[in-house]
């Protein structure tokens, strides 16, 4: 399927362009785009992923992973059932959509890479996405996060009065975008043409295998970290008191005027569950980024060179994703120089105006699953248009909230992994896109009227 988009997009931008006398902005455009994925984004990954890679190879070595999958076991299992229970991929993907909940953008994107990667372990069909790829990326194309941070920066930047508003319809919108993004992903796979044919099982184990560059006595971390001696009790004293500490600061953070901290704006202030989040949102990579560590040296486990191993592979995925990146960018980034989104509005407008659909949300909802910074410029603009605290201005905010450049999104996390057949993952990722821009207008329209 996205051999078909991607083509529609570079031959429709050249077609509009000409039309429109633009040419040289849409050539420009790939040139700035094509720039723009190897140095701007994937050169900017190599250190990110480098230390979130270290840190999950720790994670996994001192049994962390595999504790967290076996705490949502059932539930991961529904969801996920051709992933073995103990495999790594369940903490992996578990630890992705944590950070996601919590606006962790850079650490999200790096786990999220490393779950696709023990994902890729399970595939006997290289270059084709599993079932299981595919519910994940629905999963991750839904947006789903607790707090739409940028969305209220904006709107609290343009003096909102009130601009954590949009939280729960936020929450409400990302929840039924992953619910439905889940299920088509499901009933999609069912189908004939995105059906897979059985392999042998023996045929598979031996491919899961070669790909994971294991052999056959060590398939998975998650044996190795069962062999590790239990930890003494100091050690779990250790661990107590460190916990303990990040609790007070917790709680400081919650409550500045308990303990006489700094006292934060009067929205932020009325708002416990705001505050929560925040407090959560704040002490999370400081708090992971020791308490990995700690933890494995606590287990026997060779912290840094550990650690070094696991950064290794940093660098290798950056560049794994270049051509992937490029390639969709500059698709993207030459039908909008070209007007194509521009055309897609107007001629939808009618078709919106007879479902009640506020047309002024169109080129933002329709930017959106191909551009994340395109996106955030037409929600700005419709912030100052209309004012902050307008109806529009909220539906964008929930909308840019709750949804995903899912197309970005397709790129980064398949390319990673030399996936070339995405099979039903993007039509599952954009119907996650729809629900939550039509569950947002309708739930905003209830709110806010």
């Amino acid at each position: 399927m996205l051999n078909y988009i991607w083509l529609g997009l570079v031959v429709c931008a050249v077609l509009i362009g000409g039309w429109n006398g633009q040419l040289k902005e849409v050539a420009d455009k790939a040139l700035e785009m094509a720039n723009i994925a190897v140095v701007t984004i994937s050169f900017a990954l190599i250190g990110v992923m480098a230390l979130w890679l270290g840190l999950m190879r720790l994670a996994e070595r001192a049994g962390l992973v595999a504790l967290l999958a076996r705490s949502l076991r059932p539930l991961m299992q529904r969801i996920f059932p051709e992933v073995p229970p103990e495999h790594p991929a369940m903490g992996s993907m578990l630890m992705n959509i944590a950070a996601n909940m919590l606006g962790l953008g850079n650490a999200a994107t790096p786990l999220g890479l490393r779950a696709m990667k023990d994902l890729e372990t399970l595939n006997p069909r290289p270059g084709t996405a599993t079932n299981a790829m595919c519910t994940f990326l629905a999963i991750n194309t839904s947006g789903i996060q607790l707090i739409p941070v940028t969305a209220i920066a904006i709107l609290a930047a343009n003096k909102s009065t009130n601009p954590t508003a949009i939280v729960g319809t936020s929450i409400i919108c990302t929840a039924c975008a992953a619910v439905s993004g889940v299920l088509m992903a499901k009933f999609l796979s069912t189908l004939p043409m995105f059906r897979q044919a059985a392999i042998e099982p023996v045929a598979q184990s031996k491919t899961a295998e070669a790909q994971a560059g294991h052999s056959p006595g060590e398939k998975t971390f998650v044996n190795e970290a069962a062999t590790l001696q239990p930890m003494k009790w100091w050690g779990h004293a250790i661990i107590t008191g460190f916990i303990l500490f990040f609790g007070f600061l917790f709680l400081r953070i919650i409550f500045p005027e308990v303990f006489g901290g700094p006292v934060a704006t009067e929205a932020v202030k009325q708002n416990l569950f705001i505050r929560v989040v925040g407090a959560v949102s704040l002490l999370s990579i400081p708090f992971i980024l020791a308490a990995f560590p700690l933890y494995a040296a606590l287990r026997r486990v060779k912290v840094y060179e550990e650690f070094v191993d696991g950064a290794k592979e940093g660098f290798d995925v950056a560049i794994r994703i270049i051509p992937y990146l490029v390639a969709m960018l500059v698709a993207v980034g030459m039908f909008r120089a070209a007007g194509g989104i521009d055309l897609l509005s107007r001629a939808l407008s009618p078709v919106m105006n007879a479902l009640g659909f506020p047309t002024d949300l169109l080129p933002m909802v329709l930017v959106r699953p191909l551009s994340g910074s395109g996106s955030l410029g037409f929600f700005t603009e419709l912030v100052k248009q209309f004012g902050p605290d307008s109806l529009i201005a909220r539906m964008a905010g929930t909308i840019y909230g709750s949804t995903e450049t899912t197309f970005y999104v397709l790129a980064v996390y398949f390319g990673s992994v030399a996936i070339k057949r995405t099979r039903h993952a993007l039509l599952a990722g954009l119907t996650a896109d729809f629900v939550s821009v039509v569950v947002a207008v309708i739930v905003c329209r209830m709110v806010f009227g």
